[in-house]
């Protein structure tokens, strides 16, 4: 395994710069993420621009934002906004919203001021290529490049997905096939299974995307202080298996891995408790990592109390620049501090990790 660190104390002046792309907020969207992040923007992670959106939610009052329609709007898809009124709204979600294959892709842009909320009870967001209930629509629905969903400007509260297999992860948002980027999107106090070997994800779980092309999380916060942590057996925030990650200025902060026994599960334990924050398994895949804060998460004396990653052929990668490792706890077992990693290469570029 070729380790190659470049591991400073301090960000490097040189590193402050300007984005390099624009991050389009809706106007009046409230920021999310790292603030000092300083992670140029690709063009393919920026948000989406919704000005002639498909589908506006509400006629100007909090009333008309129903959870009812959140779920037919996703079920049409295209691009969705919200007119509910100039205060802040969440909106009680008592269906799970399902994106549907044969559909327009699905961009949900809350405007800074929507919350939807799964009440502890069901997940919030759903998308499967694989699924026959949402249409098929390729012969090879685990590798195909539509639909695509972005969220961005809005948060996701208190989802809840139940089962232990593999695939019941992703306590607000599941996502299997097609294309997923969230922009300014806020995680908080979501949960899935608190035990399993291999399920995680309270905030989300993602599977199978077009061609092995990363999924960007984009100044977006998972967890926070004072309990908005989200937890899960493995993975506290987002977990994955076979997927590629670019995450740039978010923060994690206050996530929990809470399963016991790791994976494969240690004799007469149910497994997990790996990847406070982030869990990903697999083998050919690329975590990148810039201008991102992850502290204070934990997991439950197993793998990475900050980031579990396992690429079982050793091709994977990491790549950390110009972030803040710091302050996780739970480590039964770690490489670098805070961190299980086993693959081909991990990099730390002027970042603090400790």
């Amino acid at each position: 395994m070729a380790v190659t660190r470049t591991h400073r104390h301090r960000l490097a002046p040189s590193l402050l710069l300007a984005l390099g792309g624009v991050l389009a907020l809706t106007v009046g969207a409230t920021a999310h993420g790292n603030p000092a992040g300083k992670a140029p923007i690709p063009k393919a992670a920026r948000a989406v621009d919704t000005s002639r959106p498909d589908t506006v939610i509400g006629n100007g009052t909090p009333a008309s934002c129903t959870a009812s329609r959140v779920v037919k709007a996703v079920a049409k898809g295209g691009i969705i906004t919200f007119r509910c009124g100039k205060q802040p709204i969440v909106i009680r979600m008592t269906a799970t919203a399902k994106v549907y294959n044969d559909k327009p892709d699905v961009v949900i842009d809350g405007g800074g001021k929507v919350t939807l909320d799964g009440m502890g009870a069901r997940r919030i967001l759903y998308m499967n290529t694989c699924d026959p209930d949402l249409v098929w629509t390729t012969p090879h629905c685990q590798d195909q490049a539509h639909p695509r969903l972005t969220v961005q400007n809005i948060t996701f509260r208190n989802g809840r997905a139940t089962g232990t297999e593999t695939m019941d992860g992703g306590g607000a948002i599941f996502v299997r096939g097609g294309r997923f980027k969230a922009v300014n999107t806020r995680f908080i106090k979501n949960r899935c299974a608190s035990t399993g070997p291999d399920v995680g994800g309270a905030a989300l779980q993602v599977f199978s995307q077009y061609r092995g092309k990363p999924v960007f999380i984009v100044r977006s916060t998972f967890g926070g202080p004072d309990g908005r942590g989200n937890r899960c057996s493995n993975g506290g925030a987002i977990s994955s298996i076979g997927v590629s990650w670019t995450i740039l200025n978010s923060l994690f902060q206050g996530n929990r891995a809470i399963g016991s026994g790791a994976n494969p599960a240690k004799p007469g334990t149910p497994g997990g408790g790996n990847g406070g924050a982030i869990y990903n398994d697999g083998n050919t895949m690329t975590l990148r990592i810039e201008g991102t804060r992850i502290v204070q998460n934990r997991s439950n004396h197993e793998g990475g109390s900050a980031i579990f990653f396992v690429s079982n052929d050793r091709s994977g990668e990491v790549h950390i620049k110009g972030s803040t490792i710091r302050n996780n706890k739970g480590d039964g077992f770690q490489t670098h501090p805070s961190i299980f990693f086993l693959g081909r290469r991990i990099t730390f570029t002027d970042s603090i990790v400790r």
